[in-house]
């Protein structure tokens, strides 16, 4: 399991871990916060991982629900791991909350499977196309200049954190070839981005396919994001214009990871869409 440092996942284990020492109690959530003196709401967030507990409220839990010592270090040492500092904490106040957690949970994903038919995806994103592609967002949405430089700075630390580092995430990326055609800036900064999708997609935690523009398209959405977490349930994040979305239910991930397995086959393999991606060059010439 790649250790990129996320509270995020640990967080969430936690709370799961504390909701099934309550119920194994046989305790609703209004009797352990009447024994607390705290509010029900308290107790219902720590288990759905919305607040961070302190030590004090998790020591305090653990008593009520009788743990025995070995547990009880077990869960106070995933709560000393949970409450670490992520990379991307610098940035939350200028960054939407579900993409936030989206940022936590892909720093302990194990692999992470992308589909987009707009815009090179973030990973891969050079800062001048980045810069180009936020300033014409910065026209249609209103958003202030230095939210742009803020989100330029997230993007290019996100790739430093996930992309090269010492355990890289596993990618498994489908681009629509309409992508590559899609201007954003000046002739120079298509030619370098283009060129940045060769050299990624001969990383060896890469695997990079074009989805041509005669082929079948199997689907019809926005991008997406499938996630494989360790020790938890897989989670898909829906982009949008002002923000984004996290998916949680089973049932529905399943039916994205079958989207992305289809979407893969109608694709061209890796090989052939590094060709297409460099041929493409050319035409930013």
């Amino acid at each position: 399991m790649p250790d990129h440092g996320s509270p995020t996942v640990r967080r969430r284990r936690l709370g799961q871990e504390l909701r099934r020492l309550r119920e194994r109690a046989d305790l609703t959530g209004e009797q352990v916060a009447s024994r607390l003196g705290w509010s029900a709401a308290k107790v219902s967030r720590i288990e759905t991982a919305r607040t961070a507990p302190r030590g004090a409220d998790v020591e305090a839990l653990l008593v009520i629900y009788m743990v025995d010592s070995d547990q009880r270090q077990e869960l106070l040492s995933l709560h000393r791991d949970a409450a670490r500092k992520g990379w991307w904490e610098d940035y939350r106040d200028s960054l939407p909350k579900e993409y936030t957690t989206f940022l936590g949970l892909e720093a302990e994903a194990t692999a992470a499977r992308d589909w987009e038919p707009q815009v090179v995806p973030g990973l891969f994103q050079t800062e001048a196309y980045v810069r180009a592609m936020m300033e014409s967002g910065q026209r249609s949405t209103l958003e202030a200049p230095g939210g742009v430089r803020s989100r330029i700075e997230v993007r290019m630390a996100r790739q430093e954190a996930i992309l090269t580092a010492e355990s890289p995430l596993a990618l498994s990326v489908v681009l629509e070839e309409s992508v590559l055609l899609r201007r954003f800036g000046d002739d120079e900064v298509m030619r370098e981005q283009l060129g940045r999708l060769v050299e990624v997609s001969e990383l060896p935690n890469v695997q990079l396919r074009v989805l041509p523009m005669d082929a079948e398209h199997p689907i019809n959405t926005g991008s997406f994001c499938h996630l494989k977490l360790p020790n938890f349930h897989d989670v898909v994040y829906l982009e949008a214009l002002l923000g984004g979305r996290l998916v949680e239910d089973e049932t529905i991930v399943y039916r994205y990871e079958v989207a992305f397995d289809y979407l893969e086959t109608k694709a061209l393999d890796v090989d052939a869409s590094r060709d297409r991606i460099a041929r493409t060059i050319n035409r930013w010439r």
